[in-house]
């Protein structure tokens, strides 16, 4: 269950201000048919984190224990780094308007997903925790605490969100699992 709820967690607050949730933000102007919105989210973000988790499964399977750990600390630590620097909209995220709303969104958000930090985070998270589904159902989840409110209510959240202390928050949190992975610590505690 720590699985799971870290990796809700770590990717609810990577999420703010990212990316896919500022098209989030977006479609939800554009199209204003929040249900096929999110449906087409959830969608893309299960076919998305499904491959992030298994390449973090299969990381597992080819490095020794030893060099694992010194890899998730670092990448845990960069991550940290990387969730304090702001997010862009590339114009290009909504190309595809002239297929519909459900596949404009989930190929919209999938092709932003693809490199992004929480599909990192997702590849860190299933090698640190060697948990395929509680780390997909957990950042799934994240992504979807995160996305849907956008969604739903975008034009009422978009100025109110304090995003750099949430940023500030996540990129501590991502700190503190980089060290803890460094130090060996939490082994038995499913860190």
């Amino acid at each position: 269950m720590e699985s799971f709820f870290v990796s809700t967690g770590i990717v609810a607050l990577a999420e703010i201000g990212d990316k896919t949730q500022l098209l989030s933000f977006l479609l939800a102007a554009k199209f204003r048919k929040p249900l096929p919105i999110a449906a087409a989210i959830l969608v893309a973000t299960l076919f998305n984190h499904a491959f992030a988790a298994a390449v973090g499964a299969w990381i597992t399977t080819v490095l020794g224990p030893e060099v694992l750990r010194w890899i998730l600390g670092i990448s845990f630590l960069l991550m940290a780094g990387w969730t304090l620097i702001p997010d862009k909209l590339d114009e290009g995220d909504t190309k595809f308007a002239r297929y519909g709303v459900f596949m404009t969104t989930l190929i919209a958000f999938f092709l932003a997903e693809m490199g992004d930090k929480t599909q990192v985070a997702t590849i860190a998270l299933a090698a640190k925790f060697h948990a395929f589904w509680p780390v997909l159902a957990g950042t799934t989840s994240g992504m979807m605490l995160a996305n849907v409110p956008a969604v739903y209510c975008g034009n009422k959240l978009a100025g109110r969100m304090p995003v750099t202390l949430v940023h500030r928050i996540a990129a501590v949190i991502f700190a503190i699992l980089g060290v803890v992975t460094l130090l060996g610590m939490g082994e038995g505690m499913g860190f």
